[in-house]
């Protein structure tokens, strides 16, 4: 453990703390509550952020303002209510990000020069209040994680812009690291085996195909030279090659698109329909890019895929869940956060 600074404060002045290293983990987001006015805050800090809508704001924000916010916050809370986790009266992202920020901690449990936390991009915590929270408890090396395997601008680029415009409003700035995408990382593409096999094994059916159904982003996006549609297809082969599956068996498709332009295709719900309108019976969908399971793979996937899947013609649907905080998951955010702290532990 680094020595603390030999500091003298002013009387009136609390203790300074300094020679730890924190530990951030962060994902996109979530309501406080599945009202009205709680999904209405939420969407509206998501839906103007630039690097999710980049549309001019002269256009976009008569539309948010005119027509989403007040439309879409009721029937997103409607969705949200029905994957809620009630027991604790919070949306399971939250739930499994506080877990692996708390297993995580059990980790570096032996190092009490180690703080590990959790925040969100958009909701609470915040970034930036678990920055400052970190930063007083005298860590002077912060390692940003942005929960995302593939990177995206409209998802990891934004979780660090946050992180270093945290920064400006620090007199005393700790030095900040944030982690790459691991989307080809061995040990990431071992658990998603690993959690495929397992949850196949608990079947008494067999899919004829797989759907690894990634988080859409607009077309126009990739062309503009985001490297997120090549990340999902590599994750895709990899995973395909360690299952020694054929590309009919393990098929990449792309869910939540949202307004009137093209997003990366194919996309997850046509596909779906197309497959049980062909004659295909059995199918699963797991979501890789995912690091926890949320509204986007528990509502939409599977409830919404799976009913029509069986309303087309289909027969039998399984959803894989996400890594979580399973073991497989914790191990694989463990290996990539003790890579990337190389040098300062």
């Amino acid at each position: 453990m680094t020595e603390q600074l030999d500091v003298t404060a002013p009387a009136d002045h609390p203790s300074v703390k300094s020679g730890k290293v924190g530990i951030l983990l962060v994902n996109l987001g979530t309501p406080d509550g599945t009202d009205y006015t709680s999904m209405r805050r939420y969407l509206k800090e998501f839906l103007t952020d630039r690097r999710v809508i980049e549309w001019s704001r002269l256009f976009w924000y008569p539309i948010l303002f005119g027509i989403v916010l007040n439309t879409r916050p009721g029937k997103v809370g409607k969705a949200y209510e029905t994957i809620w986790n009630k027991e604790l009266n919070e949306s399971y992202l939250r739930t499994y990000t506080r877990n692996q920020a708390q297993l995580m901690a059990k980790t570096f449990a032996d190092r009490p020069d180690v703080i590990v936390d959790w925040g969100m991009r958009y909701g609470q915590p915040s970034i930036a209040s678990r920055m400052e929270a970190l930063q007083r408890a005298g860590c002077e090396r912060i390692l940003v994680f942005p929960l995302y395997p593939q990177y995206a601008a409209a998802t990891t680029a934004t979780v660090n812009d946050k992180a270093f415009e945290a920064l400006l409003k620090m007199r005393w700035q700790p030095a900040l690291r944030t982690v790459p995408p691991y989307h080809d990382d061995p040990v990431y593409i071992d658990a998603l085996a690993t959690s495929i096999e397992r949850h196949l094994a608990t079947l008494d059916w067999e899919p004829e195909v797989v759907l690894t159904s990634f988080h859409g982003i607009p077309k126009s996006y990739f062309d503009k030279g985001d490297p997120y549609y090549c990340q999902c297809q590599k994750t895709a082969r990899l995973l395909r090659e360690k299952l020694g599956w054929s590309k009919e068996k393990l098929q990449v498709t792309f869910q939540s698109r949202f307004g009137p332009e093209e997003w990366l295709q194919p996309y997850t719900d046509k596909t779906v329909e197309k497959l049980a309108q062909e004659g295909v019976k059995r199918i699963a969908v797991i979501n890789p890019g995912f690091v926890s399971d949320c509204l986007e793979t528990l509502e939409e996937i599977a409830e919404q895929a799976a009913e029509s899947f069986h309303h087309n013609g289909g027969d039998k649907f399984t959803h894989i869940p996400c890594l979580n905080d399973s073991a497989e998951g914790m191990a694989v955010l463990e290996h990539v956060v003790r890579r990337e702290l190389a040098g300062w532990l």
